[in-house]
């Protein structure tokens, strides 16, 4: 009986490659992201390396492989321009042709940044590397400080590009605006058409100020669970077991990243993108007037 305990005991001990204890004293990854070192009155955290290390790395990946764009390309720029063109090509249609080429250089640094921030939580280090009990390094987009602020730019460059190239009068048209075609319906329904859609233009406005909560969230709430995913299949066996869920952290490090970007698009398309239906609509009503 002892020997089949001391058996049980060792296949066990194989099969997960780590004692009990170790799993036991194994904890996943913290909410809030550590200070390394404060500049002045403000503290730098492993997260803000990670991610000053990612945009170094990006800058310093795109010279080495374009240097000087040639006109027959090398691999390195055919690569880029093969992204760049994949992204045209998926957002153009949603942004519409009018703002498609000034908004391709946010969606494609939003997509290639998060995509490189989602993946760097797989990188060996990364998370379990320690020192005096604060972790060194730890994924950008599992600190919910990183994900605010590239909602908060993402929304910043949105209203810019809607004032810039849809103009604030169609901003507000499209928000508070009768959606009704005047000439299907009858005045005594048409206008109080107006304040049914006001209401609704208020309801708008909520939702716009909820769409940075809601990307924020939704990237950190995935990155952020899949490291600790990865520590709690780490803690049970090192061997064998968190390889699956590598490869899992790698598709959704994609679309989380695609998501992002889509979304984007989604809200700068949905003001930008039917400008010129709107203007044939107003042209068609004057010519019928007359």
């Amino acid at each position: 009986m002892l020997r089949v305990n001391k058996l049980t005991l060792f296949a066990t001990l194989l099969m997960t490659g780590l004692p009990p204890a170790f799993a036991a004293e194994e904890h996943g990854v913290d909410q809030s992201a550590e200070a390394l070192f404060h500049l002045g009155p403000f503290p730098v955290t492993n997260s803000m390396v990670t991610s000053w290390v990612v945009a170094a790395l990006l800058i310093l990946a795109v010279r080495l492989f374009v240097g000087r764009p040639r006109l027959i390309p090398t691999r390195g720029q055919a690569v880029l321009e093969n992204l760049l063109v994949g992204v045209r090509d998926l957002t153009g249609p949603i942004v519409g042709p009018k703002v498609a080429k000034h908004v391709l250089p946010l969606l494609l640094t939003l997509f290639v940044f998060i995509l490189i921030q989602n993946w760097s939580g797989l990188v060996p280090g990364v998370g379990t590397l320690y020192y005096h009990g604060t972790e060194i390094v730890r994924p950008g987009n599992a600190d919910l400080n990183g994900t605010v602020a590239l909602a908060v730019v993402s929304i910043s460059c949105w209203l810019y590009f809607i004032l810039r190239y849809a103009g604030p009068r169609a901003v507000l048209r499209d928000i508070f605006g009768n959606k009704a075609n005047k000439n299907e319906l009858p005045s005594f329904i048409y206008y109080p058409l107006f304040v049914m859609f006001f209401l609704v233009g208020i309801i708008e406005l909520i939702s716009i100020a909820f769409r940075p909560v809601s990307l924020s969230f939704r990237l950190f709430g995935n990155v952020y669970g899949g490291e600790n995913l990865l520590h709690a299949m780490s803690s049970i066996s090192r061997w064998g077991l968190p390889i699956p869920f590598y490869f899992l952290e790698l598709i959704i490090g994609v679309v989380q990243a695609l998501v992002f970007t889509l979304l984007v698009s989604v809200y700068i398309g949905l003001i930008c993108n039917h400008g010129g239906s709107d203007h044939k609509e107003d042209s068609h009503d004057g010519h019928a007037s007359h």
